[in-house]
């Protein structure tokens, strides 16, 4: 298993920028039969964690909006792992962290993730779709963000609605991978939670990078940092934004939602390897990149 994934990470990286691919399956119409369950082919679950269980968290849906089916993605307790979310990627999932270790070719600039969907919360924690584009950087020897975008559930859509996901760039390169993420949970995740998903596609074109005026009036301190780092976002006109911390790899490391702005906002970041990082701060103005060193 470690030995697929580090390869599979490995492919990644060296991904041929002349190449773009479209989102695979983006209308989940095929799915290989596991024997118990299906999957969605080009998508990872947890459903081989939980097989043995007989529990199975990721699901084809009928009929589709449109097509034949869609995916379902519905939190349930299995037995000797207590409460998993209904979460599925467009690459590896990490079984351990649920967090997404690869993704797929991709070469473009689009404006925005868009869908159906249809979702039940049931929980104190949301569920979200997630989207990050990434390039490798021959200089660095890593993996630098292009772009993330992240929206969470929130009320309900009990029948199929459209979503749209922005994407906030904050590099001007094109990206050379694409990782997408649902999650009918958040952390925890709470039985009978559940998102589905129908009709993916890319859409629009950004030419540079999201911009926002504040950008220059934002510090962090200290740096190097080992246990706390202390931000300065006062500078800015939304007072709610949230952050979202690399490793050198693109691997995201942190994501805090809905930060309540201050003059000195404290984000804690002790449990993180000794290592380079980079923070995004997303507002809705756009984003904001900082580096950091954790020593």
């Amino acid at each position: 298993m470690k030995k697929t994934l580090l390869l599979s990470f490995a492919l990644i990286s060296i991904i041929s920028l002349s190449k773009a691919q479209s989102i695979p399956n983006a209308g989940f119409e095929t799915w290989t039969n596991m024997g118990n369950y299906s999957n969605p082919d080009g998508w990872s679950n947890l459903n081989s964690m939980t097989n043995s269980a007989g529990t199975y968290t990721c699901m084809k849906g009928t009929p589709g909006s449109p097509g034949a089916s869609y995916l379902m993605l519905e939190s349930k307790n299995v037995n000797g792992l207590g409460v998993v979310p209904g979460i599925c990627t467009s690459g590896i999932l990490n079984e351990n962290t649920y967090q997404p270790l690869s993704g797929f070719p991709f070469s473009t600039r689009p404006a925005n993730l868009t869908g159906k969907w249809q979702h039940m919360i049931f929980g104190n924690t949301q569920g979200y779709v997630d989207v990050q584009l990434t390039r490798w950087n021959n200089s660095l020897n890593s993996r630098m963000p292009v772009a993330t975008g992240h929206v969470n559930l929130s009320g309900m859509a009990m029948n199929w609605a459209n979503f749209t996901v922005p994407l906030t760039y904050v590099d001007g390169n094109n990206p050379d991978s694409c990782m997408i993420t649902f999650s009918a949970s958040g952390n925890p995740p709470a039985v009978n939670d559940f998102l589905y998903i129908d009709n993916l596609a890319f859409t629009g074109t950004v030419l540079g990078i999201s911009s926002n005026n504040a950008a220059a009036n934002i510090s962090v301190s200290p740096n190097p940092a080992s246990d706390n780092l202390l931000v300065d976002l006062t500078a800015l006109n939304d007072k709610n934004v949230s952050l979202q911390i690399f490793d050198a790899q693109g691997k995201q490391m942190k994501s805090l939602e809905n930060i309540n702005v201050t003059v000195k906002t404290s984000v804690d970041i002790s449990e993180l390897p000794k290592g380079n990082y980079t923070m995004n701060v997303i507002t809705k103005e756009g984003a904001i990149t900082r580096n950091f060193i954790k020593q």
